[in-house]
């Protein structure tokens, strides 16, 4: 293809970014009441894949691995408990 064409092409397809701006944000605003409750799922989805994936060391036994997660992520809990309830 040409330059030129190569351009517009380029152009053309970043047409699509500011229209799905506006509809993000407007469902950002329509979510709101919500969206509490969807960060606190995601950075839990988060906290599992770190745990799981990424520390070795909780993992090197191949017959206590979810154990190891289930406790790790049972200590975030009280953690994340007494950090509300006592300030």
């Amino acid at each position: 293809m040409s330059k030129a064409k190569s351009f517009f092409f380029g152009q053309l397809s970043a047409v699509v970014e500011p229209i799905a701006a506006v509809i993000g944000a407007a469902l950002v605003t329509l979510a709101r009441p919500v969206l509490p409750y969807m960060l606190a799922f995601a950075a839990g989805a988060m906290i599992f894949v770190v745990v799981e994936e990424v520390i070795p060391e909780s993992q090197r036994d191949s017959h206590n691995t979810d154990v190891a997660t289930g406790g790790a992520m049972v200590g975030f809990a009280i953690m994340m408990l007494l950090d509300v309830a006592l300030g």
